[in-house]
């Protein structure tokens, strides 16, 4: 069972733009110490004394540092995940993470200091024009006010950190990074296993699916002790900051209120019907009897083509660039500069992701590319959020990030560019309908599981607090109740996938961060509207708006582009166009053969 050739095995990414090699990083780390000690001996106790022009020049130092600290992360983080199971990597990553965390707590006393200032000398200095660079930092970090503990207090906690939750979380990625899951006597990566998921033959699904349940069982028992541990040390994080409930801490950092975020997922929840009437028409379409788990994924026609990696590249920016110039340009350096990592190999990190590093650098892209047309739109998603972090760079460090609820924004946008481009290039209905029916998939994944999964995240957390440890039948009761939820009988859950839960990293690493995925898409669903409706200067403005970064609150960077997160209608409209778009392929159904089921209970089956 060879992994197709996708001309991607020779697609690594070169780091020696963050560092030509180990000895430079340490060499940085040192000088970061010493540079770090004097800026401590420069203004600790001082932070509320300094008018603004001093305070914005306190910050234009802190901030070269926390870009250069940032670097050393980076380049140490990426080293590792390219190889997980190499132990000189990981000694690297976690010699740099310590250096790091010993440098930060000597930077702690600035936060701590600012938060601790009067609201009226607080709103005093943000009306300056001296601080016009730092004014959403600093007024994020003052609406922390709350949670931030004493300086001796968060010097304690981040130095507990690297023992505790990163420890448990880089162990958590190893010990998946290393796992092997057995198909057809051929041991095969997570990523090589779950690709089989959307393969056009059935048994193939079936016996991927029960191979990766049958690894997962193998590691159940550590898996099991691995979120238990991280729930509590959440929980106790939780009690120390007093926040009120579990997903606070989030909301804050993804800077929406919790009404805002109730209101998101009461809306999702309040569709699951959509879900329900899509996997019906799957059915149809599939022509079985019943819609097993495995079979979510499963394409309806032509679904044994691949793509190779250049012609994946090539349609990429052809549709970046069919919506404006730049962002072919910017995210054709990521090609040209080697900033892709793409290769299917052993012990690299699963699933995909863009990082950002810092603005003096460039960010970074991962992907474990097999060729599947999914992988098409995946490269569109992290070159989206590539893009974006390429062109914040214009900001300063403080700046250079977004909150999660807009950080999907520009990859989900991306992939919509890819899709929409494929559909306009498409005049064959049974073609058409194939796409647009992966489209849905994708998209009903990324609204509607990713809330599901926040639920059973509400359910896990909430439980581990109030009863104690859970025991693996426990999580995958919550998990099979929160998924069964969303599918409204419309897909049968295999008793194997009680166990699917326990290989998510996105629990561990960012608790809450999973409904940013929903919000993410609703948003892009508004905004291409926009753009469609559009008689020009729709592309310039979106470009505007990934320079911003995350220099403004999320409410006013979108509302430049006419969207109102603030109005509860805005979720309501954006489920309404994923009807729309289901409603397309029940009207596509109907005009092709494989449609045919719809009328006489028979579908043609998927080449």
């Amino acid at each position: 069972m060879e992994t197709p050739d996708t001309g991607a095995d020779d697609v690594r990414w070169a780091l020696d733009d963050l560092y030509d090699d180990p000895d430079a990083l340490e060499e940085d780390l040192a000088s970061l110490e010493a540079d770090a000690t004097a800026f401590a001996e420069q203004y600790r106790g001082r932070i509320g004394e300094l008018g603004p022009e001093a305070l914005s020049e306190a910050l234009d130092t802190l901030g070269a540092l926390q870009d250069r600290l940032g670097r050393a992360h980076a380049y140490a983080h990426l080293c590792w995940t390219a190889d997980t199971n190499d132990a000189e990597r990981g000694a690297l990553r976690q010699s740099v993470q310590e250096t790091v965390d010993r440098i930060q707590q000597r930077l702690v006393f600035f936060d701590t200091e600012w938060v601790a200032l009067d609201p009226e000398r607080v709103e005093d200095l943000l009306g300056h024009e001296a601080l016009d660079d730092y004014r959403h930092y600093l007024e994020t970090e003052y609406q922390r006010k709350e949670h931030v503990l004493s300086e001796a207090e968060e010097k304690v906690l981040s130095e507990k950190s690297i023992t505790g939750k990163n420890a448990w979380t880089r162990f958590f990625d190893e010990t998946l990074g290393a796992a092997r899951f057995e198909l057809d006597g051929e041991p095969l990566t997570q990523e090589q296993t779950l690709s089989k998921l959307y393969d056009p033959d059935r048994t193939v699904r079936r016996e991927a699916a029960h191979a990766f349940t049958d690894g997962l069982k193998d590691h159940l028992r550590t898996l099991t002790y691995v979120f238990n541990t991280l729930l509590a040390d959440k929980a106790s994080t939780d009690r120390l900051r007093d926040y009120d409930h579990w997903l606070e801490q989030r909301n804050l950092a993804n800077e929406v209120d919790d009404e805002t975020v109730d209101t998101l997922i009461e809306a999702v929840t309040g569709r699951y019907d959509l879900v329900a009437r899509f996997y019906r028409l799957k059915k149809q379409l599939l022509d079985v009897d019943e819609l097993y788990d495995y079979d979510r994924y499963a394409p309806i026609r032509e679904a044994d083509s691949t793509y190779e990696w250049g012609d994946a590249r090539a349609l990429v920016l052809e549709a970046y660039g069919d919506f404006h110039p730049t962002m072919a340009q910017v995210a054709r350096q990521f090609f040209e500069g080697d900033w892709i990592d793409a290769a299917l190999v052993p012990g690299k990190r699963s699933g995909a992701f863009s990082h950002g590093t810092v603005p003096s650098a460039h960010p970074y892209v991962l992907l474990n590319y097999t060729g599947k047309p999914r992988d098409v739109q995946t490269l569109a998603h992290e070159l989206g959020h590539g893009v974006h972090q390429s062109l914040a760079r214009e900001q300063s460090i403080f700046h250079h990030g977004t909150p999660l609820t807009t950080a999907e924004m520009a990859s989900v946008f991306g992939e919509m560019l890819v899709f929409q481009r494929l559909m306009r290039n498409e005049e064959d209905p049974a073609n058409r309908l194939a796409l647009l029916v992966a489209k849905i998939d994708d998209t009903l994944a990324t609204v509607f599981r990713q809330v599901a999964m926040n639920r059973f995240e509400h359910r896990i957390h909430t439980a581990r607090r109030n009863q104690g440890e859970l025991q693996a039948d426990q999580f995958a009761e919550h998990w099979m109740e929160t998924q069964r939820a969303m599918f409204e009988g419309s897909v049968t859950l295999g008793e194997h996938y009680q166990h699917w839960w326990s290989y998510v990293p996105h629990f561990l690493h960012t608790p809450g961060y999973v409904y940013a995925y929903a919000f993410g898409e609703l948003l892009v669903l508004a905004l291409y509207a926009r753009y469609e409706s559009s008689d020009g200067g729709f592309a310039d403005r979106y470009l505007d708006l990934l320079r911003a970064g995350g220099s403004d609150w999320p409410h006013e960077l979108v509302g430049q582009m006419g969207v109102d997160l603030e109005d509860e209608d805005f979720w309501t409209g954006g489920l309404s166009h994923i009807e729309a778009l289901i409603e397309e392929a029940e009207a596509l159904a109907d005009q092709t053969a494989l449609g045919s089921a719809r009328g006489n209970g028979r579908a043609r089956p998927s080449s």
